[in-house]
């Protein structure tokens, strides 16, 4: 990340909840304290998220639903920890604007990048059921959070199934997605693992809206690619390089110029994903 990643905290104005923090686990990481807990300073209602294609819409009875259910926002700086690996966590969530990364860290101090966080990501959901965090979020870009306690999460299967339907999905997209990792690290070689990566960036990032042109906004550094991939940070250098003719990474601005080429050197259709629930 560019920014490196700091304790998290900043000021408390008005109208501001505190959520205390939970005693850190051994080898939890850094940082001190939670990031604040704002009141709601949006509705539902007007979730710029909802008007995505790539999202199914709510019914009225799952807005009315959400809109309860909501305790209110996150809001990190660029470089800013959501919570550590280790971490008790009360809380989940669904990024909902900005971009970060989950991480895992060995006792060594050596971390892995397990995955990284785009606008209508949830997360949390496996700390708040294991009541433990299995890792670290941190924001790469400012990010806005809206955001659930697990003590209400037995209200969306009781209360609106379809809220609980999509809880589900989104738990099974994630080890879809998983299985898609697994896949690429295993089988394919370096050119078609960061054809591949950056194709499905590119592609996620610009269904929710954030293309201008071919350029999306992508602000992490190539360690962070390179960890992700499972390839050493020369190589990911020599790799970008190989295939900037169909595609450029350069000061946090990502631009796909030939989408078929990558998307034969990874051996990724294109065909358009459905639309997926928003939690």
């Amino acid at each position: 990340m560019a920014a490196g990643v700091r304790g998290s905290g900043g000021g408390q104005g008005a109208g501001q909840l505190t959520q205390p923090r939970v005693p850190k686990q051994p080898g939890a990481g850094l940082g001190d304290d939670l990031p604040p807990l704002s009141a709601m300073p949006s509705a539902c209602a007007t979730c710029a998220l909802r008007s995505k294609p790539v999202f199914t819409d709510f019914t009225p009875h799952e807005l009315a639903f959400m809109e309860d259910f909501r305790v209110g926002e996150t809001h990190l700086r660029a470089g800013e920890v959501l919570y550590h690996e280790g971490d008790a966590l009360d809380l989940f969530y669904t990024a909902k604007t900005g971009q970060g990364a989950r991480y895992k860290y060995l006792t060594n101090g050596d971390r892995q990048l397990v995955n990284f966080v785009f606008p209508g990501d949830t997360i949390g959901l496996q700390g708040v059921l294991a009541n433990e965090a299995a890792y670290t979020v941190a924001a790469a870009s400012d990010m806005v959070f809206c955001t659930f306690r697990r003590t209400r999460l037995n209200e969306i299967f009781a209360q609106s199934p379809d809220r609980g339907y999509a809880l589900v999905w989104i738990t099974a997209a994630e080890e879809h997605f998983l299985s898609e990792i697994i896949a690429t690290l295993g089988q394919r070689k370096a050119q078609q693992r960061m054809a591949w990566a950056l194709l499905k960036i590119h592609r996620r990032l610009s269904d929710l809206g954030l293309a201008l042109g071919d350029a999306v906004p992508f602000p992490f550094r190539q360690r962070d690619l390179a960890d992700a991939l499972g390839l050493s940070l020369v190589h990911t250098n020599k790799t970008l390089a190989c295939l900037r003719p169909h595609a450029q990474w350069q000061d946090g601005i990502l631009r796909v110029t030939n989408t078929r080429a990558l998307s034969d050197l990874a051996m990724l259709n294109q065909d358009q994903p459905p639309p997926r629930p928003l939690l």
